[in-house]
């Protein structure tokens, strides 16, 4: 403390500014106080500020302090302080100037005992139970046969050897594994983006049809990533259904109530995941077995049945003896019949008197009922043509505009129709013919015998463009042109000894063949 220049005054006591004893105080309380550790229950807690530093008070039954915990500082501790919690924080004690306080600046934060973390964990189970996160109605049956099992666990740990062998075991199936830390103050934080991340695969890629968040066993501060508040968020939002293998038998946590299946152990929840495929092959190999006998005794059952219904049935002779002596019966029947009804139309034809009186006066008697019958066809006419004017004028009465409208749109929509299939079929019969003619187009170029030109041979045409087939029909000095792939060139035809000359090729001697070349 630096000497201070004592007043006039009638004391020997020092004179102090304001800020020199608060530095001094502060000095004090910094250097008795470097390194404390403080036992007291959280209140007033509100999370960290904007500026990343977490204010809040330390209390007991009689006292109260006030504590901070820098920006710095709040992103590495193992536990976040929530309000209520009974902590023991690390630290130094300071003052602050502006306002005559001593608070306590944490470096590190901790539940104060088991008690305390049961507390804190209890708590937050009943929260989220109160949301309704670990009802057993929102768990969802596991697949039987997944063919891809997503694990969330450490990458060196024995856990994902002990599933991976497991799995291997009962029913071979691609395993993906998400690497995260089973312990310390990160694990919330990876496990739950594990399990978002794999929720976010798209289907098209091997997304997993069953999660797997295992670990080893632990004490319950190893456990407490997986009691995150996040974690159990991340699960119960999950889509995919979650097996949760986390410590052994007796240990429980948060994440074993959201999940859809808890596994005592990881061996445990590889065997929940995947069935036994021997004895998938042994059942159905059984069930082949049951369905094939199955099968054999009911063939055979009906079969039985066919044949006692068959003995039952009479033959068909049986069947057709009656209707056979009805169809005899009345064959002879007929015949007697039609000799009888001839018999009796011959004596009917017999007694007829056809006289030219008798005929003259059926004649007459028709011409008068033919006249008097033309006598009422003009007033039938008259009152058919009324009846039917009447009918007409009602139609008429009933006839409305709106009636005419409706009937004038459905001719125009049976018009427009009939319109375009004409015009579909009027464009698909030009298509057929199109087709047509480009394929009669290559077969005659593929005939053309300007194929053959193209190979080196050449046309001979005479001064009326005739071809010529025959050197005899060439005569000397005629003009000829000679056609080429390419184009045409004019020739005179000379005489026979310069147009065809000598072959000029080389004897061979007469002792062999001599040289090919």
């Amino acid at each position: 403390m630096s000497d201070l220049l004592a007043t006039d005054s009638k004391t020997n006591a020092a004179e102090y500014s304001v800020s020199e004893i608060s530095g001094a105080l502060k000095r004090v309380v910094e250097d008795t106080f470097g390194n404390v550790r403080v036992r007291g229950e959280i209140s007033g807690y509100r999370g960290p500020h904007s500026s990343g530093h977490a204010y809040f008070s330390l209390k007991d039954n009689r006292a109260r302090i006030e504590a901070v915990i820098w920006k710095g500082t709040f992103s590495k501790l193992k536990f976040r302080p929530e309000e209520g919690m009974e902590v023991i924080a690390s630290g130094k004690l300071t003052t602050y100037p502006g306002s005559s306080k001593y608070q306590i600046v944490i470096d590190n934060i901790e539940p104060a005992g088991a008690g305390a973390l049961m507390a804190l964990l209890e708590e937050r189970k009943r929260r989220l139970a109160a949301e309704g996160l670990f009802e057993t109605g929102r768990k969802r049956p596991l697949p039987f046969m997944p063919r891809t099992i997503g694990v969330i666990t450490s990458p060196t740990g024995a856990v994902i050897r002990d599933i991976i062998h497991r799995i291997t075991d009962r029913f071979p199936v691609h395993v993906l594994v998400w690497p995260v830390r089973v312990q310390g103050e990160t694990t919330g934080a990876e496990v739950s983006n594990a399990v978002a991340g794999f929720n976010a695969l798209p289907e098209g890629m091997a997304r997993p049809d069953i999660l797997i968040v295992a670990r080893g066993g632990g004490s319950l501060e190893d456990l407490w990533g997986f009691n995150d508040e996040a974690v159990v968020r991340a699960v119960a939002a999950s889509s995919i259904p979650v097996i949760s293998a986390v410590g052994h038998e007796t240990d429980w946590t948060l994440i074993d109530l959201v999940a859809d299946r808890r596994a005592p152990t990881p061996t445990g929840a590889a065997e929940m995941a995947v069935p036994v495929k021997a004895e998938l092959e042994a059942a159905v190999a059984r069930l082949s077995a049951r369905l094939k006998g199955a099968v054999s005794r009911c063939t055979q059952r009906k079969r039985d049945a066919l044949r006692a219904t068959a003995r039952a049935l009479p033959s068909a002779d049986a069947l057709l003896a009656l209707p056979r002596r009805r169809f005899d019966e009345a064959a002879s029947r007929l015949q007697r019949a039609l000799i009888a009804n001839t018999e009796a139309k011959k004596q009917k034809f017999r007694g007829l008197r056809l006289s030219p009186v008798v005929l003259s006066r059926r004649l007459a008697d028709a011409k008068l009922r033919s006249e008097r019958a033309a006598g009422r066809l003009p007033g039938c006419f008259s009152a058919m043509v009324t009846n039917r004017r009447n009918r007409l004028a009602r139609d008429a009465a009933r006839v409305t505009a709106n009636a005419l409208v409706q009937r004038i749109e459905m001719a125009r929509q049976r018009l427009e129709t009939f319109e375009r299939r004409q015009r579909q079929s009027i464009d698909r019969t030009l298509e057929r013919r199109r087709q047509r003619f480009e394929q009669a187009a290559r077969l005659a170029g593929s005939l053309s015998y300007k194929r053959i030109l193209e190979r080196g041979f050449a046309v001979v045409l005479d001064a009326d463009d005739q071809l010529v087939k025959r050197a005899s029909d060439i005569a000397t000095g005629d003009a000829l042109a000679i056609r080429f792939a390419d184009g045409e060139v004019n020739a005179i035809a000379a005489n026979e000894t310069a147009a065809r000359p000598k072959s000029s090729r080389p004897k061979p001697p007469a002792g062999g063949q001599g040289s090919l070349f």
